[in-house]
Protein backbone atom coordinates (compact mmCIF):
# COMPACT_ATOMS: atom_id res chain seq x y z
CA UNK A 1 0.00 0.00 0.00
CA UNK A 2 2.92 2.31 -0.66
CA UNK A 3 0.83 4.86 -2.55
CA UNK A 4 -1.69 5.22 0.28
CA UNK A 5 0.98 5.66 2.92
CA UNK A 6 2.31 8.85 1.37
CA UNK A 7 0.85 12.35 1.32
CA UNK A 8 -2.68 12.43 2.74
CA UNK A 9 -2.26 8.86 3.91
CA UNK A 10 0.24 10.20 6.46
CA UNK A 11 -2.35 12.58 7.90
CA UNK A 12 -5.42 10.42 7.54
CA UNK A 13 -4.70 6.75 8.12
CA UNK A 14 -5.59 4.11 5.58
CA UNK A 15 -8.98 2.60 6.42
CA UNK A 16 -9.38 -0.93 5.15
CA UNK A 17 -12.79 -1.74 3.72
CA UNK A 18 -13.37 -5.40 2.98
CA UNK A 19 -15.73 -6.65 0.28
CA UNK A 20 -17.04 -10.21 0.18
CA UNK A 21 -19.04 -11.42 -2.80
CA UNK A 22 -22.57 -12.79 -2.73
CA UNK A 23 -23.95 -14.27 -5.93
CA UNK A 24 -27.57 -13.60 -6.84
CA UNK A 25 -29.79 -16.25 -5.27
CA UNK A 26 -27.05 -17.38 -2.89
CA UNK A 27 -28.01 -19.81 -0.15
CA UNK A 28 -28.24 -18.75 3.49
CA UNK A 29 -25.05 -20.70 4.11
CA UNK A 30 -23.17 -18.74 1.44
CA UNK A 31 -24.45 -15.39 2.75
CA UNK A 32 -23.32 -16.28 6.26
CA UNK A 33 -19.92 -17.31 4.92
CA UNK A 34 -19.55 -13.95 3.14
CA UNK A 35 -20.42 -12.09 6.35
CA UNK A 36 -17.89 -14.09 8.33
CA UNK A 37 -15.16 -13.62 5.71
CA UNK A 38 -15.71 -9.87 5.56
CA UNK A 39 -15.83 -9.48 9.34
CA UNK A 40 -12.72 -11.55 10.01
CA UNK A 41 -10.74 -9.63 7.40
CA UNK A 42 -11.99 -6.24 8.57
CA UNK A 43 -10.95 -6.68 12.21
CA UNK A 44 -8.76 -9.05 14.23
CA UNK A 45 -11.22 -8.97 17.17
CA UNK A 46 -8.37 -8.07 19.54
CA UNK A 47 -10.82 -5.65 21.15
CA UNK A 48 -13.02 -8.55 22.29
CA UNK A 49 -12.16 -10.23 25.60
CA UNK A 50 -13.83 -13.42 26.79
CA UNK A 51 -17.18 -12.69 28.37
CA UNK A 52 -17.53 -9.15 26.98
CA UNK A 53 -21.01 -7.88 26.12
CA UNK A 54 -21.57 -6.74 22.52
CA UNK A 55 -24.47 -4.70 21.20
CA UNK A 56 -25.45 -5.21 17.55
CA UNK A 57 -27.26 -2.19 16.13
CA UNK A 58 -29.22 -3.06 12.99
CA UNK A 59 -31.36 -0.70 10.90
CA UNK A 60 -34.95 -1.59 11.74
CA UNK A 61 -37.21 1.33 10.89
CA UNK A 62 -40.24 -0.86 10.06
CA UNK A 63 -41.37 -4.46 10.07
CA UNK A 64 -40.62 -4.95 6.39
CA UNK A 65 -38.12 -7.56 5.24
CA UNK A 66 -34.55 -7.01 4.03
CA UNK A 67 -33.44 -4.74 2.39
CA UNK A 68 -35.97 -2.37 3.98
CA UNK A 69 -34.36 -3.55 7.21
CA UNK A 70 -31.01 -5.19 7.92
CA UNK A 71 -30.57 -8.76 6.66
CA UNK A 72 -31.62 -11.26 9.37
CA UNK A 73 -29.21 -13.81 7.91
CA UNK A 74 -26.32 -11.36 8.30
CA UNK A 75 -27.32 -10.54 11.87
CA UNK A 76 -27.51 -14.23 12.76
CA UNK A 77 -24.09 -14.83 11.23
CA UNK A 78 -22.55 -11.99 13.24
CA UNK A 79 -24.11 -13.21 16.49
CA UNK A 80 -22.67 -16.67 15.91
CA UNK A 81 -19.24 -15.26 15.05
CA UNK A 82 -19.11 -13.04 18.12
CA UNK A 83 -20.07 -15.95 20.33
CA UNK A 84 -17.32 -18.07 18.78
CA UNK A 85 -14.82 -15.27 19.42
CA UNK A 86 -15.66 -15.31 23.12
CA UNK A 87 -18.43 -12.76 23.59
CA UNK A 88 -20.70 -13.29 26.58
CA UNK A 89 -23.92 -11.39 26.02
CA UNK A 90 -24.70 -10.46 22.43
CA UNK A 91 -27.66 -8.08 22.29
CA UNK A 92 -29.57 -7.04 19.17
CA UNK A 93 -31.77 -3.98 19.47
CA UNK A 94 -33.26 -0.83 17.97
CA UNK A 95 -36.28 1.48 18.06
CA UNK A 96 -38.40 1.79 14.93
CA UNK A 97 -39.36 5.00 13.17
CA UNK A 98 -42.15 7.36 14.23
CA UNK A 99 -44.38 6.06 11.43
CA UNK A 100 -44.65 2.81 13.41
CA UNK A 101 -43.59 3.44 17.03
CA UNK A 102 -43.93 6.50 19.27
CA UNK A 103 -42.42 6.65 22.73
CA UNK A 104 -43.50 9.57 24.92
CA UNK A 105 -43.32 10.44 28.62
CA UNK A 106 -46.94 9.29 28.85
CA UNK A 107 -46.56 5.90 27.22
CA UNK A 108 -45.92 3.95 24.06
CA UNK A 109 -47.76 3.41 20.79
CA UNK A 110 -46.59 0.58 18.56
CA UNK A 111 -43.95 -2.08 19.16
CA UNK A 112 -40.45 -2.51 17.74
CA UNK A 113 -40.54 -6.09 19.06
CA UNK A 114 -43.52 -6.98 16.87
CA UNK A 115 -41.91 -5.28 13.88
CA UNK A 116 -38.65 -7.19 14.41
CA UNK A 117 -40.59 -10.43 14.64
CA UNK A 118 -42.36 -9.56 11.39
CA UNK A 119 -39.12 -8.92 9.49
CA UNK A 120 -37.60 -12.20 10.66
CA UNK A 121 -34.73 -10.54 12.49
CA UNK A 122 -35.92 -11.42 15.99
CA UNK A 123 -36.10 -15.11 15.17
CA UNK A 124 -32.70 -15.13 13.47
CA UNK A 125 -31.03 -13.30 16.36
CA UNK A 126 -32.58 -15.53 19.02
CA UNK A 127 -31.75 -18.71 17.10
CA UNK A 128 -28.11 -17.61 16.96
CA UNK A 129 -27.98 -17.04 20.71
CA UNK A 130 -28.59 -13.29 21.06
CA UNK A 131 -30.75 -11.33 23.45
CA UNK A 132 -33.18 -8.69 22.19
CA UNK A 133 -33.43 -5.11 23.42
CA UNK A 134 -36.09 -2.59 22.43
CA UNK A 135 -35.56 0.98 23.57
CA UNK A 136 -39.27 1.76 23.37
CA UNK A 137 -40.13 -1.05 25.80
CA UNK A 138 -37.53 0.20 28.29
CA UNK A 139 -39.44 3.47 28.61
CA UNK A 140 -38.82 7.20 28.53
CA UNK A 141 -36.41 7.23 31.47
CA UNK A 142 -34.17 4.45 30.11
CA UNK A 143 -32.01 6.94 28.17
CA UNK A 144 -29.01 9.08 29.06
CA UNK A 145 -27.76 12.34 27.59
CA UNK A 146 -24.63 12.02 25.47
CA UNK A 147 -22.97 14.99 23.80
CA UNK A 148 -21.79 15.44 20.19
CA UNK A 149 -18.65 17.25 19.14
CA UNK A 150 -18.17 20.84 20.27
CA UNK A 151 -19.71 23.44 17.97
CA UNK A 152 -22.22 21.00 16.52
CA UNK A 153 -25.62 21.89 15.06
CA UNK A 154 -27.38 20.24 18.00
CA UNK A 155 -28.88 22.54 20.65
CA UNK A 156 -28.65 19.91 23.39
CA UNK A 157 -27.24 16.49 24.06
CA UNK A 158 -28.62 13.39 22.34
CA UNK A 159 -30.74 10.99 24.38
CA UNK A 160 -29.15 7.54 23.95
CA UNK A 161 -30.42 4.19 25.32
CA UNK A 162 -29.06 2.95 28.64
CA UNK A 163 -28.30 -0.48 27.16
CA UNK A 164 -25.15 1.06 25.64
CA UNK A 165 -23.79 1.52 29.17
CA UNK A 166 -24.13 -2.21 29.80
CA UNK A 167 -21.89 -3.31 26.92
CA UNK A 168 -18.20 -3.07 26.11
CA UNK A 169 -18.57 -3.04 22.34
CA UNK A 170 -20.92 -2.06 19.51
CA UNK A 171 -21.12 -3.62 16.05
CA UNK A 172 -23.16 -1.54 13.61
CA UNK A 173 -25.10 -3.48 10.97
CA UNK A 174 -26.92 -1.04 8.66
CA UNK A 175 -28.38 -1.74 5.23
CA UNK A 176 -27.70 -0.11 1.87
CA UNK A 177 -30.77 1.75 0.78
CA UNK A 178 -32.69 4.83 -0.25
CA UNK A 179 -34.39 7.29 2.08
CA UNK A 180 -37.26 9.52 0.97
CA UNK A 181 -35.99 12.48 3.05
CA UNK A 182 -32.24 11.99 3.45
CA UNK A 183 -31.48 10.44 0.05
CA UNK A 184 -29.74 7.36 1.39
CA UNK A 185 -29.66 5.43 4.64
CA UNK A 186 -26.33 3.77 5.44
CA UNK A 187 -24.13 3.46 8.53
CA UNK A 188 -24.02 7.07 9.73
CA UNK A 189 -27.80 7.47 9.32
CA UNK A 190 -28.44 4.32 11.38
CA UNK A 191 -27.54 6.28 14.54
CA UNK A 192 -31.03 7.82 14.43
CA UNK A 193 -32.40 4.51 15.69
CA UNK A 194 -30.73 5.10 19.06
CA UNK A 195 -32.38 8.44 19.70
CA UNK A 196 -35.32 9.13 21.99
CA UNK A 197 -38.35 10.90 20.52
CA UNK A 198 -37.32 14.37 21.71
CA UNK A 199 -33.91 14.03 20.03
CA UNK A 200 -35.59 12.88 16.82
CA UNK A 201 -37.90 15.88 17.03
CA UNK A 202 -35.00 18.34 17.15
CA UNK A 203 -33.42 16.46 14.24
CA UNK A 204 -36.46 16.92 11.99
CA UNK A 205 -37.63 20.31 13.29
CA UNK A 206 -34.26 22.04 12.77
CA UNK A 207 -34.00 20.53 9.32
CA UNK A 208 -31.67 23.03 7.65
CA UNK A 209 -28.76 21.09 9.21
CA UNK A 210 -30.34 17.62 9.17
CA UNK A 211 -27.50 16.10 7.14
CA UNK A 212 -24.86 17.63 9.39
CA UNK A 213 -26.70 16.39 12.47
CA UNK A 214 -26.48 12.83 11.13
CA UNK A 215 -22.69 13.06 10.99
CA UNK A 216 -22.48 14.79 14.37
CA UNK A 217 -24.72 12.16 15.94
CA UNK A 218 -21.88 9.71 15.44
CA UNK A 219 -19.50 11.80 17.57
CA UNK A 220 -21.16 11.08 20.92
CA UNK A 221 -18.85 9.44 23.44
CA UNK A 222 -20.67 6.09 23.56
CA UNK A 223 -20.14 5.49 19.85
CA UNK A 224 -16.61 6.89 19.65
CA UNK A 225 -15.45 4.70 22.52
CA UNK A 226 -17.35 1.49 21.85
CA UNK A 227 -18.16 1.07 18.14
CA UNK A 228 -15.70 -1.47 16.69
CA UNK A 229 -16.95 -2.40 13.25
CA UNK A 230 -19.57 -1.59 10.62
CA UNK A 231 -20.80 -4.37 8.35
CA UNK A 232 -23.58 -4.38 5.76
CA UNK A 233 -25.06 -7.11 3.64
CA UNK A 234 -25.69 -5.40 0.30
CA UNK A 235 -26.64 -8.19 -2.06
CA UNK A 236 -30.08 -6.57 -2.19
CA UNK A 237 -30.38 -2.77 -2.33
CA UNK A 238 -33.44 -0.58 -1.87
CA UNK A 239 -32.79 1.86 -4.71
CA UNK A 240 -35.88 4.12 -4.65
CA UNK A 241 -38.19 5.65 -2.03
CA UNK A 242 -37.26 4.18 1.34
CA UNK A 243 -36.77 3.63 4.09
CA UNK A 244 -39.65 1.15 4.31
CA UNK A 245 -40.40 0.28 0.68
CA UNK A 246 -39.25 0.89 -2.85
CA UNK A 247 -37.61 -0.80 -5.82
CA UNK A 248 -35.28 -3.63 -4.81
CA UNK A 249 -32.20 -4.13 -6.98
CA UNK A 250 -30.53 -7.52 -6.83
CA UNK A 251 -27.29 -7.40 -8.86
CA UNK A 252 -25.77 -10.55 -10.28
CA UNK A 253 -22.91 -10.15 -7.81
CA UNK A 254 -23.81 -8.50 -4.52
CA UNK A 255 -21.40 -7.60 -1.75
CA UNK A 256 -20.92 -7.54 1.99
CA UNK A 257 -19.11 -4.36 3.12
CA UNK A 258 -17.09 -4.33 6.36
CA UNK A 259 -14.79 -1.77 7.94
CA UNK A 260 -13.68 -0.55 11.34
CA UNK A 261 -14.42 2.98 10.04
CA UNK A 262 -18.03 4.04 9.61
CA UNK A 263 -16.91 6.81 7.24
CA UNK A 264 -14.92 4.49 4.97
CA UNK A 265 -17.79 1.99 5.06
CA UNK A 266 -20.29 4.66 4.01
CA UNK A 267 -18.08 5.97 1.21
CA UNK A 268 -18.11 2.52 -0.36
CA UNK A 269 -21.72 1.77 0.55
CA UNK A 270 -22.94 5.02 -1.00
CA UNK A 271 -20.93 4.35 -4.16
CA UNK A 272 -22.55 0.90 -4.37
CA UNK A 273 -26.02 2.36 -3.75
CA UNK A 274 -25.61 5.01 -6.46
CA UNK A 275 -24.30 2.45 -8.94
CA UNK A 276 -27.35 0.26 -8.41
CA UNK A 277 -29.74 3.21 -8.34
CA UNK A 278 -28.54 4.25 -11.80
CA UNK A 279 -29.70 0.84 -13.03
CA UNK A 280 -33.17 1.07 -11.41
CA UNK A 281 -36.15 1.67 -13.74
CA UNK A 282 -36.25 5.35 -14.72
CA UNK A 283 -40.02 5.63 -14.30
CA UNK A 284 -39.80 4.44 -10.70
CA UNK A 285 -37.17 7.06 -9.92
CA UNK A 286 -39.06 9.81 -11.74
CA UNK A 287 -42.66 9.18 -10.70
CA UNK A 288 -42.64 7.01 -7.56
CA UNK A 289 -39.71 8.31 -5.56
CA UNK A 290 -40.56 11.25 -3.24
CA UNK A 291 -36.88 12.18 -3.07
CA UNK A 292 -37.02 13.21 -6.73
CA UNK A 293 -38.95 16.36 -5.77
CA UNK A 294 -37.99 19.14 -3.35
CA UNK A 295 -41.65 19.79 -2.50
CA UNK A 296 -42.28 16.24 -1.32
CA UNK A 297 -39.05 16.23 0.73
CA UNK A 298 -40.05 19.44 2.52
CA UNK A 299 -43.64 18.35 3.14
CA UNK A 300 -42.54 14.88 4.23
CA UNK A 301 -40.16 16.24 6.82
CA UNK A 302 -42.82 18.56 8.26
CA UNK A 303 -45.17 15.59 8.49
CA UNK A 304 -42.55 13.64 10.46
CA UNK A 305 -41.98 16.63 12.77
CA UNK A 306 -45.73 16.72 13.36
CA UNK A 307 -45.85 13.01 14.17
CA UNK A 308 -43.02 13.51 16.66
CA UNK A 309 -44.19 16.69 18.37
CA UNK A 310 -47.58 17.88 17.10
CA UNK A 311 -48.78 20.79 15.00
CA UNK A 312 -46.53 23.38 16.63
CA UNK A 313 -43.21 21.77 15.66
CA UNK A 314 -44.63 20.85 12.25
CA UNK A 315 -45.46 24.47 11.46
CA UNK A 316 -42.24 25.79 13.02
CA UNK A 317 -39.91 23.29 11.38
CA UNK A 318 -37.24 24.48 8.98
CA UNK A 319 -37.33 23.48 5.33
CA UNK A 320 -35.38 20.34 4.55
CA UNK A 321 -33.41 20.83 1.34
CA UNK A 322 -33.04 17.94 -1.04
CA UNK A 323 -29.40 16.87 -1.40
CA UNK A 324 -28.76 15.79 -5.01
CA UNK A 325 -26.59 12.68 -5.01
CA UNK A 326 -24.86 12.05 -8.32
CA UNK A 327 -21.57 10.95 -6.73
CA UNK A 328 -20.45 10.34 -3.15
CA UNK A 329 -18.79 13.78 -3.16
CA UNK A 330 -22.22 15.42 -3.25
CA UNK A 331 -23.31 13.91 0.06
CA UNK A 332 -23.57 16.49 2.83
CA UNK A 333 -23.54 13.76 5.48
CA UNK A 334 -20.20 12.36 4.38
CA UNK A 335 -18.70 15.77 3.66
CA UNK A 336 -19.46 16.84 7.22
CA UNK A 337 -18.35 13.49 8.62
CA UNK A 338 -14.86 14.16 7.21
CA UNK A 339 -14.76 17.30 9.35
CA UNK A 340 -16.03 15.86 12.63
CA UNK A 341 -14.71 12.28 12.48
CA UNK A 342 -11.02 12.74 11.80
CA UNK A 343 -10.79 13.66 8.14
CA UNK A 344 -11.45 11.85 4.89
CA UNK A 345 -9.97 8.36 5.15
CA UNK A 346 -7.73 6.82 2.53
CA UNK A 347 -9.88 3.88 1.46
CA UNK A 348 -8.16 0.54 0.90
CA UNK A 349 -10.54 -1.89 -0.80
CA UNK A 350 -9.73 -5.52 -0.05
CA UNK A 351 -11.70 -8.35 -1.69
CA UNK A 352 -12.27 -11.30 0.61
CA UNK A 353 -12.88 -13.77 -2.22
CA UNK A 354 -12.88 -14.04 -6.01
CA UNK A 355 -16.65 -13.71 -6.43
CA UNK A 356 -16.65 -9.95 -6.97
CA UNK A 357 -15.87 -9.15 -10.63
CA UNK A 358 -12.84 -6.97 -11.31
CA UNK A 359 -14.97 -4.39 -13.07
CA UNK A 360 -17.06 -3.95 -9.91
CA UNK A 361 -13.93 -3.45 -7.80
CA UNK A 362 -12.60 -1.00 -10.37
CA UNK A 363 -15.86 0.95 -10.46
CA UNK A 364 -16.07 1.22 -6.67
CA UNK A 365 -12.42 2.21 -6.51
CA UNK A 366 -12.94 5.00 -9.00
CA UNK A 367 -16.07 6.15 -7.15
CA UNK A 368 -14.18 6.71 -3.90
CA UNK A 369 -11.28 8.43 -5.65
CA UNK A 370 -11.86 12.20 -5.36
CA UNK A 371 -12.24 14.31 -8.47
CA UNK A 372 -10.21 17.51 -8.94
CA UNK A 373 -13.22 19.54 -7.79
CA UNK A 374 -13.10 18.02 -4.30
CA UNK A 375 -11.43 20.45 -1.82
CA UNK A 376 -7.74 19.54 -1.65
CA UNK A 377 -7.79 19.62 2.15
CA UNK A 378 -9.83 16.40 2.10
CA UNK A 379 -8.24 14.50 -0.78
CA UNK A 380 -6.88 11.13 0.33
CA UNK A 381 -4.77 8.61 -1.49
CA UNK A 382 -6.70 5.64 -2.85
CA UNK A 383 -5.42 2.10 -2.91
CA UNK A 384 -6.57 -1.41 -3.66
CA UNK A 385 -4.97 -4.53 -2.24
CA UNK A 386 -3.07 -4.97 -5.51
CA UNK A 387 -1.12 -1.78 -4.85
Amino acid sequence: MERAEKGYGDKYPVERTVLAGVSRGASERDIKLAVRLAAEMATDFSWLSKGDAVFIKPAHNSGNPYPATTSPVAVGAMVELLKEKGAGRVIVGDMAGIEHVKLSPDGLAGSTRLLMESSGMAGAALAAGAELSFFDEAGWDAFFEDFPTAGSSWKRGLMMPNILREVEHIVLMPRCGSHALAGSTLGLKASVGYWRTDTRLEFHRDASTLQEKIAEGNTVEALLKKQRMVISAADRILTTCGPDKGHVSEPENGIVIASESVVAHDMVSLAWFLENRRNAPAWKKMFLDPYSYQLSVGIGNRWIAGKLGGWGPALASQTLSRNDLDTIWDDRVLNHAYLVLGGMPSVALEPADDIIPKDVLKSLGESVTPAPTVPSAFIPAFTTEAD
